[in-house]
């Protein structure tokens, strides 16, 4: 039975721009990608509110900490770090690539679509814009909305040849970048990254770190660009849509394979030999020149999460795991990412931060990992109460309307 989104209008005439994909005839993969990436977006943003706890030498980790904790951190920082930023641009890039798909394919002009992602992309800035002054500096919305705004003119229409031949290009920048990092290595920095990031969250008064999250989500609005890592990711995921990588995961089981494996594998090796100096139980070379090696291989690691779940959707498709309770959980919320995402920021700062009521202080990792996964849990609770009553997540309605009002079609 087909779920008809309320809120849909009727199909436009042949050149308007079409609207959103009824959520029964959405793909299987991405939706289950984006519903787990949000509990590894949840555990990677819990280091930045214990802010009580002195950092060590990795990222906003603690120096100290139990048992519990120590497997916390490696954890994190072995599955999650400079991991799911990656996944994510892939899988948003996949969605703009479907999304452009779409509207040609039902009769809107290739110009009129691109003017309806430009639109889209002006309001996810907005909307990011928002989102890091009155809660959350680590905003990665209206990143995304920059990284499409720039990377769609510039590459959506090129040639298979052409992506290929730019995604090496930004590859080997990446890699040149990482050497150079390993060459010059230096640990002098990641006190003062520390220091910028808690400087919203540890602040008490909620007017004055107002102006401490501005500053720091606009200082990552366009580093998220200058990495490289985002922009390559995009243009991996627009390769991907254009063949359907994610939707048709049947056709490309050895290509699925081979990310999935390899992609974890660079990831989790770069990030085991980080996690193992973070605990002391190595202590190889510096410790930039070791989180530059691991940031890199992120973007592998990114796109092989999303692989791996083509595989996993592949499997669930025409059997009974496809209407098992946890498939059809995750995939609700992954229809509804971005207000889930959203969601995740009711408790990172009004719970969690000291302008807040300021559990933060009193949490370690392990601990703050607990809350990561309840509040997940919460909000993977709320898109199965909107997928039964039909209905698409608060955020995802209010830029769909913005976006196709804009065009004159809401």
């Amino acid at each position: 039975m087909t779920i008809r989104d309320p809120d849909l209008a009727p199909p436009p005439p042949s050149g308007g721009p079409a609207h959103s994909t009824p959520l029964a005839e959405r793909s299987l993969a991405p939706d289950l990608a984006r519903g787990m990436m949000l509990l590894l977006i949840a555990l990677a943003h819990t280091p930045y509110f214990l802010y009580a706890a002195q950092a060590g030498s990795v990222g906003m980790h603690p120096a100290v900490g139990g048992l519990a904790d120590r497997i916390a951190q490696v954890f994190t920082v072995i599955v999650v770090d400079a991991r799911v930023h990656t996944m994510f641009g892939f899988l948003f890039s996949y969605g703009i690539g479907q999304m452009y798909a779409r509207q040609t394919a039902k009769g809107t002009d290739a110009a009129r679509a691109r003017r309806l992602l430009r639109r889209r992309h002006l309001w996810m800035i907005v909307f990011g814009a928002v989102h890091g002054l009155l809660l959350w500096q680590g905003d990665i919305i209206g990143v995304y909305g920059l990284i499409g705004l720039v990377m769609v003119p510039l590459f959506l229409g090129r040639s298979d040849r052409a992506l290929k031949v730019w995604i090496g290009v930004l590859l080997a920048l990446g890699a040149l970048m990482t050497l150079a990092n390993v060459l010059v290595a230096s640990d002098g920095g990641g006190a003062l990254a520390v220091e910028m990031q808690r400087a919203g969250i540890a602040e008490p008064s909620y007017p004055a770190s107002v102006g401490a999250r501005l500053s720091v989500w606009t200082m990552q609005l366009f580093t998220g660009l200058a990495t490289l890592a985002l922009p390559t990711a995009f243009l991996m995921g627009v390769l991907a849509a254009r063949h359907r990588l994610l939707d048709e995961p049947g056709r490309h089981l050895v290509l699925l394979r081979r990310l999935a494996v390899w992609g974890i594998f660079a990831g989790w090796a770069s990030g085991a030999g980080l996690a193992l100096r973070h605990i002391g139980v190595i202590d190889v070379g510096p410790v930039s020149a070791l989180t530059a090696v691991h940031f890199f291989a992120g973007v592998f690691t990114g796109v092989g999460y999303a692989a791996l779940f083509g595989l996993l959707a592949h499997r669930a498709q025409g059997r009974a795991a496809a209407t098992a309770r946890p498939v059809r959980w995750l995939a609700a919320l992954g229809r509804r990412s971005m207000s889930g995402y959203l969601a995740q920021s009711l408790v990172w700062g009004p719970v969690l931060a000291a302008w807040g009521l300021g559990v933060g202080a009193h949490l370690s990792s392990w601990s703050a990992s607990v809350v990561a996964v309840a509040t997940w849990t919460v909000t993977v609770a709320g898109a199965v109460a909107l997928e039964r009553a039909g209905r698409r997540g608060p955020a995802e309605v209010l830029l769909r309307r913005l976006t196709y009002r804009a065009a004159g079609t809401g």
